[in-house]
């Protein structure tokens, strides 16, 4: 067992924070995941990277701090609201915050290809799985969170997880690890 140390917050997260309680949203990435993922990007400099389910822009301020100057990335969220919050808040050239349906996007995007993509939503996650991971460039990662039982989660969620652990775990395009870390993490390194 290790503990997480506390490290200072990138630009935008205190401000997104404060907006998260001033507007009640409720599910925000834990912290421990967006220093796991401001790793993971700046582990591919000049990276193409695409966030699904901005939600209040907690995991992405993480995201962008660990971007260099020539990255790009690309968050969308269906919900108007959050992305109009967040983009009050978030003024980056590289990165695009969009108001999209999920499903939609990844299914007219196949071309696109990316060096990480995190499914923070339905979305790439629970629908749509094989198309999102073909939008990965060979060596690309996959990452997901909240796999480890939450108290939000609707009655037979837990078997949709379990049984997403499992697909991701066996695929065949990926080198997987599914971690008991915060809110239950799975990374997959696409072949």
């Amino acid at each position: 067992m290790f503990t997480v140390m506390k490290y200072p917050t990138p630009p935008y997260y205190e401000q997104l924070r404060e907006r998260c309680t001033d507007i009640g949203f409720d599910m925000p990435s834990e912290m421990p995941v967006g220093q796991l993922l401001k790793v993971l990007i700046a582990s591919k400099p000049g990276g193409n990277f695409l966030e699904l389910g901005t939600g209040m822009g907690l995991s992405l301020s993480w995201m962008i701090a660990g971007m260099d100057g020539k990255s790009t990335l690309t968050t969308l969220d269906d919900d108007e609201k959050l992305i109009r919050e967040v983009s009050k808040i978030i003024d980056d050239p590289r990165v695009s915050i969009l108001h999209a349906d999920g499903d939609q996007w990844i299914e007219t995007k196949q071309a696109e290809r990316f060096d990480l993509v995190f499914a923070d939503t339905w979305p790439g996650k629970y629908r749509l799985l094989e198309e999102t991971l073909a939008m990965l460039h060979p060596g690309g990662i996959y990452i997901v969170d909240d796999m480890l039982p939450q108290e939000n989660w609707p009655e037979g969620h837990d078997r949709k997880a379990a049984a997403l652990t499992e697909v991701l775990l066996a695929h065949d395009d990926l080198v997987s690890v599914s971690m008991n870390w915060s809110t239950g993490v799975l990374i997959g390194v696409k072949k």
